[in-house]
């Protein structure tokens, strides 16, 4: 069977699945369960009517439970126990995470990843911010928005050969493909720098290709958010005599203050989860160590489920504030 085929017909049998769900669970609810006749036809209706919103999360929740649950669970459970030779697993409490604390690829990682958090968040939205604003005063301004929106629809390690490219590095007596380098030795520079080998700055050079990819999406949301903003008040401010930069930093930034914290946060989640960039582009060595990676080398590579677990749940314990701090806000913007 061809892939396409395949495709199809996945398609095909999982929306046939859905449509034969929801129409025969609602015929047993109706038919079988609460039928809508007798003498208790009025309180059937009312049972059915509090049970049927129940029959269409269902599929929802169980998915939830399976792939999201059940890991965090077992992962857990993981990051407590160790391998025992021969098959199975011993109980050896906080051993894995005090390990982990001991390696200094651990806190190489750690480290790492607090740059990240500093730098592309800030970046990204700054830059998203700063385009958002002045494409919308260009006539070509939704042309320029393509382009800058573009990198979104690569993937991670797509976009990481591209930049790989960039920083390519060519012995001297031959031409240089990589752009970086090609322009070092233009503007006077003697040797081609391998750039991703050089420690504190290959993590910069990592970090612009996730700015790359997440300005799009920063300049959407922002750009939606800008226009969004009350004429009125910015030909008040315009009336009462304030210059661009006063209307841009006075107006419009504060009132869409709560956007930016969004697309912040959203960026900051990204960033906590990196791994695709590090792996296809240094694979964590020359001190470009995350966590994500971290765990990936303990996992697959040294076989030790127990800290590799342990990592995966520093990694979600540092994630998960942001994603309650984000849906409260959510909330409190619906109300």
């Amino acid at each position: 069977m061809t892939p396409a085929l395949q495709g199809l017909l996945t398609i095909v049998i999982g929306v046939s699945g859905c449509v034969g769900y929801f129409y025969f669970s609602n015929q047993f609810l109706d038919k079988v369960l609460f039928p809508p006749r007798g003498p208790n036809a009025g309180r059937n209706i009312n049972r059915a009517n509090v049970i049927r919103p129940w029959l269409f999360l269902f599929p929802a929740l169980a998915a939830l439970g399976l792939y999201l649950a059940y890991p965090v669970v077992e992962t857990m459970r993981l990051s407590l126990t160790e391998r025992v030779p021969g098959g199975g697993y011993k109980w050896v409490g906080l051993d894995n995470y005090i390990q982990m604390a001991a390696e200094p690829k651990f806190w190489e990682a750690m480290r790492n990843n607090m740059f990240w958090l500093i730098v592309v968040p800030a970046m990204s939205t700054a830059f998203g911010l700063l385009v958002a604003q002045l494409t919308d005063r260009i006539r070509w301004g939704n042309f320029a928005k393509s382009l800058i929106f573009m990198p979104m629809a690569i993937s991670f390690v797509g976009a990481s050969v591209i930049w790989k490219l960039v920083y390519d590095a060519r012995p001297a007596e031959q031409d240089q493909i990589g752009i970086l380098n090609a322009l070092y030795i233009f503007f006077g520079g003697t040797d081609p720098q391998t750039w991703l080998t050089i420690p504190f700055w290959n993590s910069f050079f990592l970090m612009i290709v996730l700015v790359w990819i997440q300005t799009g999406f920063a300049m959407v949301i922002l750009s939606a958010a800008l226009r969004g903003i009350p004429e009125e008040t910015i030909e008040a401010a315009i009336l009462d005599g304030a210059n661009p930069f006063q209307i841009f930093f006075k107006i419009k930034v504060p009132q869409i203050k709560t956007t930016i914290l969004v697309v912040w946060t959203t960026i900051t989640i990204t960033v906590l989860k990196v791994f695709d960039i590090v792996f296809a582009m240094t694979n964590g060595q020359w001190e470009t160590q995350v966590l994500a990676n971290y765990m990936y080398d303990k996992l697959f590579r040294a076989n030790d489920w127990g800290v590799g677990s342990a990592s995966a749940m520093i990694i979600m314990l540092l994630v998960a504030p942001i994603l309650v701090w984000n849906v409260r806000n959510a909330r409190k913007e619906m109300e």
